[in-house]
C-alpha cells in the first residue's frame, strides 16, 4: 500500500459514472483506499452539479460506498441526492473530490450551455468555498461518440476546457489528457467499460 494519502479521509461526490458496481465507485475509490485515505463515494445519476446543494429525486439511481462497505445501490422512485453541507458535516473530509462533467455538457443541445454550467457549478463551489473545503473538480472523459447520449468528442472538448475555467477554487482536472479520443473503450458512447474505469 503507498502512503501517500494516509490519515486523510476524502468525500467523491459525482455523477452516472459513480452509480454502478465496477464503475467509479469500485474502481477510483478502492484505488485511492489502496493510497492509504479513507474514502467516503456518492453518486448521482443524471443531475447537475446544483442536486448537491438542493437535494431532489434522480430517476437513473445513486449510489453510496463508505470506506470498505459495498456499495449501496438504489434505483427506487425514492432515490435522491445529498446536500454536500451535510455530507460535509456528516464525513469531515479533509478534501472533496467532485466527478460531475457529462450531465452538464448538453449533448444532445446545439451548443453548450454555458451560462446554466456557470450556475450549476457556482452554487456547489460556493457551499465547498464556505465549508473551507479543499477540492478537485474531474471533468468528463473522452468516452466514444455517438450512442444515446449523442456525445462527440468536440463537445467534450469544449465542455471540459469550460469547465476548467469555472470550477475554482477547485482544482481542475482533465480526464481528457490522460488517454486518446475513444482509448478507454464504452458500451454507450459514456459509460466505460470495466477496463476503462480501471484506467
Amino acid at each position: 500500500m503507498s502512503a501517500a494519502l494516509a490519515g486523510l479521509t476524502l468525500l467523491v461526490i459525482g455523477d452516472s459514472h459513480f452509480v454502478t458496481q465496477g464503475y467509479l465507485v469500485t474502481t477510483l475509490h478502492e484505488n485511492l483506499q489502496r493510497q492509504g485515505a479513507r474514502v467516503v463515494t456518492y453518486g448521482a445519476c443524471g443531475v447537475a452539479a446544483g442536486a448537491w446543494v438542493s437535494p431532489r429525486a434522480v430517476s437513473c439511481g445513486t449510489a453510496q460506498r463508505i470506506g470498505n462497505a459495498a456499495p449501496r445501490i438504489d434505483r427506487s422512485p425514492q432515490a435522491r441526492s445529498w446536500s454536500i453541507d451535510e455530507l460535509i458535516r456528516e464525513h469531515r473530509p479533509n478534501a472533496v473530490i467532485v466527478g460531475i462533467g457529462d450531465p452538464m455538457a448538453g449533448y444532445h443541445q446545439r451548443e453548450l450551455p454555458r451560462g446554466w454550467i456557470t450556475e450549476e457549478v457556482r452554487s456547489l463551489t460556493l457551499r465547498l468555498q464556505a465549508n473551507n473545503m479543499p477540492c478537485i473538480w474531474v471533468g468528463p472523459s473522452w468516452g466514444t461518440e455517438g450512442g444515446p447520449y449523442f456525445k462527440t468528442f468536440a463537445r467534450v472538448r469544449e465542455a471540459a476546457d469550460f469547465l476548467s475555467t469555472q470550477v475554482a477554487p477547485c482544482q481542475f482536472m482533465d480526464s481528457t489528457a490522460m488517454s486518446r479520443q475513444g482509448e478507454w473503450p464504452t458500451f454507450d458512447g459514456q459509460h466505460h467499460t470495466l477496463p476503462g474505469y480501471q484506467r
